[in-house]
């Protein structure tokens, strides 16, 4: 894969230091293990952090607010990034909504509260989801559209508590003066341990499908739906780079999109997937299947604005992730910050 290079420090619109400029201060970074928890935590590491803190659920649990109010005013914590939280697939979210819906509130709660008490967070940033934005959105959804509509039919178990987080960031921000930024990703993908089979997203089900049939000798694999639907994703690399760039320079109320702006329909991928895991058989499409959302396309030209490019070609990450499923060492997965 190709470089990232650290974007140019910046002062603070106070005169304090950016948060490039910053690398020994502690940084939160919840969901450390997570697929871009842990393509974050790469980053910083390789642009010289050397304070940054990670914790497992058995080590803190964020749905807890005594738990979390006490590790915030234990570690002294300067900076927050927000990536935990409870992720799946559409069939995951609409078999357990109340789980979904209850620990992604009760997680974003819980660190907003105790990030503004503890009194040392200088800056917060929350990931959010592109499955925020109504159904009917234009295409490409610019950052204005969000609460023009419901979101997709199924996806609401996971969206709602996602926009409660842009709002409640919001209104930390115009009420408390606290610096909380948020980031719209839409479909991420890339090194992580995989979800059970039932709650996988397309890019690791489709590995998981292919490979099987092809050590299997099995001489079709069915694919849910038509196929037709357009789909953008981001590598999880590219995705951490923009949470530094907006770590680093932006401080705006509205949320930000980061998107790649490269649309792929579903049979697109399937046969990308389909010649990197050099399967030969024939593709077989269950249109008794739901599609789902038909396109959903970011406008994440305010995230370009400020000097970001995607780097990573689909094709290349595709390779990576089956290089890595092989191995054993590096299992994928995609959490869609979208579905």
């Amino acid at each position: 894969m190709p470089s990232h290079e650290a974007p140019h420090a910046a002062t603070g619109n106070d005169g304090s230091s950016s948060f490039l400029a910053d690398k020994s201060a502690k940084v939160f970074l919840a969901g450390h293990k997570g697929m871009l928890g842990s393509a974050v935590h790469r980053r910083l590491t390789a642009l010289g952090f050397t304070n940054v803190v990670g914790r497992s659920r058995a080590e803190l649990d964020l749905t807890c607010e005594a738990a979390v109010r006490k590790f915030f005013d234990a570690e002294r914590i300067r900076y927050v990034i927000l990536a935990a939280g409870k992720v799946g697939g559409l069939h995951a979210s609409s078999a357990a909504p109340v789980d979904f819906m209850t620990e992604n509130l009760r997680i974003t709660t819980n660190v907003l509260a105790a990030a503004r008490l503890c009194g040392t967070v200088r800056k917060l940033l929350f990931l959010a989801t592109s499955a925020v934005y109504p159904v009917d959105a234009p295409q490409p959804i610019p950052e204005s559209t969000l609460l023009a509509g419901p979101p997709a039919p199924g996806n609401e178990w996971y969206a709602i508590p996602k926009i409660v987080g842009i709002k409640m960031c919001q209104a930390y921000r115009a009420e408390l003066g606290m610096d909380a930024i948020v980031a719209a990703p839409n479909n991420l993908y890339g090194p992580r341990e995989p979800f059970p089979s039932e709650s996988s997203h397309v890019i690791p089900a489709l590995i998981r499908r292919f490979h099987r049939a092809k050590a299997a000798g099995a001489p079709e694999v069915a694919v849910w739906g038509s196929g037709l639907q357009l789909r953008e994703f981001t590598h999880a690399d590219d995705a951490a780079d923009t949470i530094v760039l907006l770590m680093d320079r932006y401080s705006g109320a509205e949320h930000i999109n980061v998107g790649s702006g490269r649309e792929v329909t579903v049979r697109e991928l399937a046969e990308m997937v389909r010649e990197v895991v050099g399967y030969q058989g024939r593709i077989v499409w269950d249109t008794s299947r739901p599609d789902g959302v038909m396109r959903r396309l970011l406008d994440s030209s305010k995230m370009r604005a400020m000097g970001w490019e995607p780097k990573v070609e689909l094709r290349d990450g595709l390779k990576k992730l089956y290089e890595g499923y092989l191995r054993g060492s590096v299992v994928t997965n995609v959490e869609s910050m979208n579905r």
